[in-house]
């Protein structure tokens, strides 16, 4: 299927606004590249590269990572993410740079390019793509979608939802750019890029660059009935990449799902999908009290049928358990290296069975640390 792109401005959707002057603060800048030698002691040269970033920042009002900065200061954002428990692989991170590219057709075609290749026929691999960084007096390119695949809701005459009740704003907003869904409830977004000036622009997210993984379950026949599936690479787009004081608005990032994401959250989060209840009449479950426990019946069997059918497709997913175990050897790692590793509990522990996961058991440094994946100011 071939991309497409559109640009409009309805006049219920606003315009870009003026991005206000923000010089680089060089004490940001100077901790990073201090952090970036230390742990590259073969780099050499710091002090004539701090004094480059001091002039540039004097006459420009900021400054340029070189290649080898971009990368470590993107990888070191996935480590200092406090949200994230799959951090162990912080590593192998692969970083596409894509600064030369400022229009926003050329941010869609890279946003496309970059789904294709980290899908890599299932066998999933984890890729940020950096676009330009804001500059003062001019704001960079920026993605509307929170991630490059999310499926459309469309509220209904009575009320109801068909599709992600949580896509229903970005549903309306692509809907006012000419775009028309199905009505399905597995409908992709088109992908909405604001430039750095002018009008919004609208680009279908080609068929071929989304894998979809139809969900079954290995013990439940009827399960296939009940229509479900979900896209296999998760890419966040709408967090600013910051390194050393300089903002990449643009720079979608993907790793792999664990299952709960989809399972226990997506497909079964009352305010998503909501499949729980129905998953429970299908079992034969006792919906009427709480004491049966159905709820937990249910959204074990739907995890359940997440894993299998991942697996089957060939695609790569973890399961909670061993995301966990793996989480602890990462803050092992980090604790050797003499580094502190920042956790959200309430993101760190899975939202099913988390009492019987490692990382359960233990508090965690709460510390904010940069370079890092961060919202819009």
């Amino acid at each position: 299927m071939r991309t497409w792109i559109r640009s409009l401005r309805p006049h219920d959707v606003p315009a870009a606004p003026v991005a206000a002057r923000r010089v680089t603060d060089l004490r940001e800048a100077e901790r990073f590249i201090r952090l970036y030698h230390a742990e590259h002691p073969s780099a050499g040269g710091m002090p004539a590269r701090l004094r480059d970033i001091a002039r540039d920042v004097a006459r420009h009002g900021t400054y340029t990572h070189t290649y080898e900065e971009l990368v470590f200061g993107a990888r070191v954002a996935w480590r200092n993410s406090n949200r994230c428990i799959g951090r162990l692989y912080w590593r192998s991170l692969k970083v596409r740079d894509r600064r030369q590219v400022s229009t926003a057709e050329g941010v869609a075609l890279e946003c496309v390019a970059h789904l294709r290749e980290a899908t890599g026929g299932g066998r999933i691999r984890p890729i940020v793509t950096v676009l330009p960084p804001d500059t003062p007096g001019l704001r960079a390119p920026r993605i509307l979608n929170d991630q490059l695949v999310r499926y459309a809701g469309y509220r209904t005459a009575d009320g109801g939802v068909v599709g992600d009740p949580r896509n229903l704003a970005l549903t309306r907003t692509a809907e006012a750019l000419g775009w028309r869904g199905r009505g399905g409830r597995f409908d992709v977004l088109p992908l909405i890029i604001q430039p750095a000036r002018g009008e919004p622009l609208l680009s279908h997210v080609p068929g071929d660059a989304v894998l979809e993984v139809p969900l079954e379950h290995p013990c439940y026949a009827w399960f296939a009935e009940l229509g479900l599936r979900w896209h296999a690479v998760p890419a966040i787009s709408d967090m600013c990449l910051e390194i050393g004081g300089v903002c990449y608005p643009c720079a979608p990032f993907n790793g792999w799902y664990m299952g709960t994401e989809i399972g226990a959250r997506n497909l079964a989060d009352a305010d998503r999908y909501d499949q729980l209840e129905v998953v429970a009449d299908r079992l034969g479950l006792d919906t009427s009290t709480e004491r049966s426990l159905w709820r937990d019946h249910a959204l074990v069997e739907l995890n359940v049928a997440v894993l299998h059918s991942f697996e089957r497709a060939g695609v790569t997913v973890s399961d909670h358990h061993t995301e966990s175990r793996r989480f602890l050897t990462h803050l092992s790692k980090e604790e050797r290296a003499g580094r502190v590793c920042p956790a959200d509990w309430s993101w760190i522990v899975p939202p099913l069975s988390g009492g019987v996961t490692p990382v359960f058991h233990r508090y965690y440094d709460t510390s904010v640390l940069t370079p890092a994946f961060v919202h819009h100011r």
